[in-house]
């Protein structure tokens, strides 16, 4: 798969966000830019209504609806230092499919 933004319907993304009070949110879509505006404008998950997104810390790809979903609760069931372990070590391998750099510089030019 090309390094895009741009995901297929059978494309979906497993990500955590650090929130404004550094607890982490852990949530898949298939439009990352388009779901990090929602957290950001309050109307995506009920989780952002009290807390603005700072920075997207892990992202996974490849996924389909169901494994996304499945991965999704696997994480959340994690601990915090478990989570914080999962991103330290997907910062050191990177995901081969999924340029996160070209994300977060999609991110920043949002309005």
């Amino acid at each position: 798969m090309p390094n895009t933004l741009e995901t297929s319907a059978k494309c979906w993304l497993v990500y955590i966000i650090e929130a404004s009070d550094h607890s982490l949110y852990t949530g898949i879509t298939t439009d990352m830019p388009r779901r990090w505006q929602q957290h950001s404008n309050g109307t995506g998950a009920k989780f952002f209504r009290g807390r603005k997104p700072l920075s997207l810390k892990f992202v996974e790809s490849d996924h389909t609806r169901s494994t996304a979903s499945q991965r999704e609760a696997a994480i959340k069931k994690l601990g915090r230092q478990a989570k914080l372990k999962l991103i330290n070590e997907r910062v050191n391998e990177r995901d081969s499919n999924f340029d996160l750099s070209l994300l977060l510089r999609a991110l920043d030019a949002k309005p």
